[in-house]
């Protein structure tokens, strides 16, 4: 059975809280500031959806969202935050088995990646990598070990717990780096919460 986080949608942001604080929100809305008037966006497993609300704060109007969520409960708790006048498609799916237009400005994924095997966060790359337009921005948040030894203790239970009760593949962080690196991105803003443990980037693509 794939990873669905039905299970998690009621106290998932709760749960963020009581563990991280605001750093899980504050990483995604350091990336908010990037994105661009009148942008046609990507948003690839959004959970609870407040992200958009912080969107709109932003860009409260002029932005053509699609917004991707493989977990029913978690895409209903999404519909129901405040989208101002942007236009939001909403698709409960995973994104490899979506074919979409490769014509989006932006790429937004939150802490997707660490839920998935090398090998399969190899597949949900390559088919995200080819939605992105020549000079597309791909907004990425996740959580990276810097060798601290806390950092390996929260990661080992935080896993357990997800592949318990969300059924997630993963049992480490795989190297998206590495993929970033081999399709010629270029990094153009990053910064580190939560003790170095969780990070954001804004990566560009040159050209295919």
């Amino acid at each position: 059975m794939p990873a669905n986080f039905n299970n998690a949608a009621p106290f998932y942001d709760r749960l963020s809280r009581l563990v991280y604080g605001n750093t899980v929100i504050d990483a995604q809305a350091y990336l908010m500031r990037y994105i661009r008037a009148d942008s046609k966006i990507l948003i690839v497993g959004g959970g609870t959806g407040w992200i958009l609300e912080e969107i709109t704060n932003i860009r409260p109007s002029g932005l053509t969202i699609t917004y991707v969520e493989v977990s029913a409960n978690m895409m209903a708790l999404s519909k129901k935050r405040n989208t101002g006048a942007n236009q939001v498609v909403f698709i409960i799916d995973a994104i490899e088995n979506i074919f979409l237009a490769a014509d989006f400005d932006v790429v937004f994924t939150p802490f997707l990646f660490d839920n998935f095997t090398e090998q399969t966060a190899q597949q949900v790359y390559d088919h995200i990598h080819l939605l992105l337009k020549p000079n597309g921005l791909w907004l990425n948040c996740d959580f990276q070990s810097t060798g601290k030894w806390w950092q390996g203790i929260l990661l080992r239970s935080m896993i357990l717990f997800f592949r318990v009760v969300c059924n997630i593949e993963a049992s480490h962080l795989p190297d998206i780096e590495m993929h970033f690196e081999q399709h010629d991105y270029k990094t153009i803003a990053e910064q580190t919460f939560f003790g170095d443990f969780i990070i954001s980037k804004v990566w560009c693509i040159i050209q295919r």
